[in-house]
């Protein structure tokens, strides 16, 4: 690593979370389960290798605490939820550790608290297990939350980000930006003439109809920090594919255009927390779409690109003039404690 020291922007989801992750974490950690590097971890246990599980852990810092479309209570839930079914896993069960500052108000705590019952009963899992710290004032920002969630992957379902495949069609559940935007101009105490609310939500549902539907998914994805345009240049290192996109399929909301053009962002890189993104087979594409189209957080659900076997590890981005241009991964940190 060429820097000395942490930065803001080593926490943004973008090319210097990857170089922490890879010097770091990975060069002392590696093992054949952290190595693959999906959303979760997945194993067999060995006194059963038919059966296999699915691991996960987050923690959210987000600032401000409530936001327009939920809360740092219900953005845990959700975001180690989502985790677990970006590998195809049911999710079952989840912990959940506070970091408090002394001064918190115990009916924001309270608030927060009810909000994560809310979501996981929404979702369909358990918070079993957890721990609480406090810490001085000034020593956090309120309120810190870590989730670990643990799922059971069904036979026959293979998803990995290592697993896309030229010919390989590319979708999006919906609209993407709000989150980001949502947030910001919560915490900016910006006022805009349009509604801005995160799209944070349960999304292992909605995954649960895909693979009723069709099993073949090769790649599912949330693209949270960093947006969409690093996720998708994500899953192209990872498969070592190209990836085609098409500005003029990407949905965005005028209103996430609006407020980007405003602040100077680029809504590809805006944070998402309702939104996946899956790698399918052509032959897949329809009855997929279909059933997404017919669930409450796919009814939007569109094709946005391909894979190729061009530039692997690449992300090529069609614009809307015509012209085709590099899309790379993140550089800087363009949304800070988004999540």
């Amino acid at each position: 690593m060429s820097q000395e020291a942490i930065l803001l922007a080593h926490g943004s989801g973008g090319k210097l979370t990857h170089d922490l992750i890879r010097d770091v974490f990975v060069r002392h950690l590696t093992n054949p389960v952290l190595d693959v590097q999906d959303d979760a971890a997945v194993w067999a246990l060995p006194s059963s290798p038919e059966t296999r599980l699915a691991l996960s852990t987050d923690s959210y810092v987000v600032q401000p605490i409530f936001f327009p479309g939920g809360d740092i209570g219900k953005l845990a839930v959700c975001g180690t939820i989502n985790d677990l079914a970006m590998v195809g896993a049911k999710p079952l069960h989840l912990t959940a550790g506070f970091i408090l500052e002394e001064g918190l108000p115990l009916a924001d705590l309270e608030r927060i608290v009810a909000s994560m019952a809310q979501t996981a009963d929404q979702a369909g899992v358990k918070i079993v297990a957890g721990d609480t710290k406090v810490v001085d004032r000034g020593s956090a920002d309120q309120i810190f939350i870590n989730t670990a969630g643990i799922g059971i992957v069904l036979q026959g379902v293979d998803i990995s980000g290592a697993n896309a495949r030229p010919g390989d069609v590319v979708i999006l559940n919906g609209p993407i930006g709000m989150h980001g935007l949502a947030i910001m101009s919560q915490r900016e105490g910006l006022s805009f003439s349009f509604p801005l609310h995160s799209d944070c939500a349960p999304l292992n549902g909605l995954v649960a109809a895909m693979l009723r539907a069709d099993g073949r998914i090769h790649c599912l994805r949330d693209p949270t920090r960093g947006g969409l345009a690093t996720t998708i240049n994500e899953l192209a290192a990872q498969s070592q594919v190209g990836i085609k996109l098409e500005e003029t399929a990407i949905p965005i909301p005028e209103s996430v255009r609006a407020g980007c053009e405003l602040l100077g962002l680029d809504p590809l890189y805006v944070a998402n927390e309702g939104k996946l993104v899956a790698i399918v087979p052509p032959e897949a594409e329809l009855p997929l779409l279909a059933a997404m189209r017919s669930h409450p957080y796919g009814q939007e659900a569109t094709t946005i690109g391909r894979v190729t076997s061009a530039h692997p590890g690449r992300v090529v981005l069609h614009t809307t003039l015509g012209a085709n241009r590099i899309l790379g991964m993140l550089t800087g940190a363009q949304l800070p404690r988004i999540c």
